[in-house]
This record gives structure tokens, sequence and C-alpha cells, in this order.
């Protein structure tokens, strides 16, 4: 019994297929080569749907009995071009979501957080996409905005009374 497990899942069912083939070759109905292929093979048996499918399409005269190439998408779309692409959506836009990234640049939104993640550091703070840390440019900015602040406010000594504040209500 562990033998046939075994073959059964490293030939990705062909043997089965080629009994089906043989029972179809043979005059039997679709149910009787069912029944067959069960009892041959037991819990490893590939599904009734399966057979049925099989059956039909050597009636309609296929002749192999492997399966078909299925086209798919690269197992990772994470590339040297979507990266680039990536930090250039983020830098014009910091409020774009994950999923409008995606949806432009026609790759798994999965892929997309994890470049954001793992190649352009960043982390999602406030529906924005920012920096783990400053550049020494945005430091640099940072600081020439507090200084002016410290200017304004030395300048004019009513300038925290205009400050307008608030909160969520």
């Amino acid at each position: 019994m562990q033998s046939q497990f075994s073959l059964y899942f490293t030939d990705g069912g062909k043997e089965q297929r080629v009994a089906i083939k043989f029972c179809f070759k043979a005059g039997l109905s679709a149910t009787e080569t069912l029944v067959l292929v069960q009892k041959a093979y037991g819990n490893e048996a590939v599904n009734t749907s399966n057979v049925f499918r099989w059956y039909s399409q050597f009636i309609d005269g296929r002749e192999l009995v492997e399966t078909d190439k299925r086209g798919c998408r690269p197992k990772s779309t994470r590339t040297e071009v979507n990266v680039p692409a990536v930090a250039d959506l983020v830098k014009n836009d910091s409020r774009i979501t994950s999923r409008m990234i995606a949806e432009s640049l026609n790759i798994p939104k999965t892929v997309v957080l994890q470049i954001l993640k793992e190649d352009l550091g960043k982390r999602k703070l406030f529906a924005r996409f920012v920096p783990r840390s400053l550049t020494p440019e945005q430091r640099e900015d940072r600081i020439t905005s507090c200084q002016d602040i410290i200017v304004m406010a030395d300048a004019d000594k009513n300038f925290f009374n205009k400050i307008i504040v608030g909160d969520e209500t």
C-alpha cells in the first residue's frame, strides 16, 4: 500500500490516467472505469470528477495522458524592475496604498508589501509609507523648519496665540 501511495504522488496521477485510457479503449463506460480505478487504487484514487473529465477527454479524441502545461505567473514578481517602480510611486505619492501600487504595476499585493518593508525599509504609519529612519537631507529640512518657527516665535510675541489646535472632535 505504501508503494502505491508514493507512486501516485511521484507521477502526478499519470498511472491512473493510463488506466482510465485503457478502460476507455476496452469499451468500458465511465462509471465502470470509476469503479475499477477506485478498486485498484483505494484511498489514493483520483476523485470522481477527474475520472469523468479524463474519460470525456478521451472520448473527444485526446491521446496524451500527460497533463497540459499551465501558463502561470512567475513564482516571484519581486524583480530589479519592480523595486524601483514601487519606490517611485511611493516617492511621488506617500499616501498611495499597497493595493493601488499592486494594481498599477500588475503584481501581487503581498509582493508590494515585501518590497516596501524589506527592500525600501518603509513602514506604514497613519496611512502613509514613511522611512524607518530619516535621510540626512530630511533631517536637515526638519532642522531648518524648526529654526524658522523659532525665529517667527521670537519676532512675534503673540505667535503662540495665533496657533489653532484641534482634536478629533
